[in-house]
């Protein structure tokens, strides 16, 4: 069992970090006492010399210097632990789970994510990436706290964040590359590349799946890795292969129709009296991202 004390522990990091007990005893509020007679006793415990006086300058020893790194690391845990505690009194979460279907625009995500860190630095926050029925199944699962996803709950309000535009695009050394008015007959002699459902209990299909030649992927950035490899097309989210068609990377089909579709996304939640500040304060975000 330990016989040294945080608190001793503290009074010592501030000897080492001030440089002296009457600077460290200003900033814990203690008398010049109260902290020597702290490090004095710490030193005792542990029979090893922690801080040398010579004369007006005070010095840490070698062994108090190696002790230190250790603290210091031990000492912010501490503090981590007791705000997150504090956050538990007062009702704020310790974790949330997002599940995120991968058509959602990163740009939004990101921007929301990093605003809830601001507010709640200490809060776990796990970002579950899946695809069409993914998001909805962790949710009623209750793996995850909110979803995004290109679905609405059964017999529940969901509320419409977004429409995403999906473009048809091949490589740029692709032979689609070189068509003009492209019809889905011609596509059907070419691999489509097809993002798999990540649901594991109802699995379906979106989109054109005519192709006699079909690749099944688990996440978009295969799909678009593939592709810029000249190795099948697809429809894919603008906002997610912007830079490879800025640079020509990835070429937009020439179809006669169905060149684009869209795609709504929706925000998902089981019950609004059960979600903590963190979760809300994501919602907020998102809300205001999408608008």
């Amino acid at each position: 069992m330990a016989r040294s004390t945080i608190e001793q522990w503290r009074m010592f990091k501030a000897v080492a970090d001030f440089g002296g007990f009457q600077q460290a005893a200003d900033h814990v509020h203690k008398s010049q006492s109260t902290v020597h007679h702290a490090v004095n006793k710490l030193e005792e415990q542990l029979g090893v010399q922690l801080i040398e006086v010579q004369g007006r300058k005070t010095q840490i020893t070698p062994a108090g210097q190696q002790l230190l790194r250790r603290i210091t690391y031990l000492l912010a845990e501490t503090e981590r632990f007791e705000n997150v505690a504090k956050n538990l009194k007062q009702g704020v979460e310790s974790r949330l789970a997002i599940a995120v279907d991968e058509a959602f625009p990163k740009s939004v995500l990101y921007q929301a994510l990093a605003e809830v860190s601001k507010e709640f630095p200490l809060v776990h926050i796990e970002v579950i990436e899946t695809i069409l029925n993914g998001a909805n199944e962790l949710l009623n699962k209750g793996v995850a706290e909110i979803a995004l996803s290109p679905f609405t709950l059964a017999n529940e309000l969901s509320e419409d964040l977004c429409q995403m535009e999906f473009m048809a695009v091949c490589g740029a050394k692709h032979p689609l590359a070189q068509k003009h008015n492209v019809t889905p007959e011609d596509l059907k002699q070419y691999r489509q590349i097809v993002l798999r459902d990540s649901g594991q209990e109802r699995q379906i299909d979106v989109g054109w799946l005519g192709s006699e030649q079909r690749w099944t992927v688990s996440h978009m950035a295969t799909s678009i890795e593939l592709i810029q490899k000249n190795l099948g097309f697809a429809w894919l989210p603008k906002t997610a292969i912007a830079e490879s068609l800025q640079y020509g990377v990835l070429t937009p089909i020439q179809l006669t129709r169905g060149a684009t579709r869209t795609l709504s996304l929706f925000l998902n939640f089981r019950d609004a009296q059960t979600l903590g500040p963190v979760a809300r304060s994501f919602i907020g975000h998102v809300r205001y991202f999408t608008e």
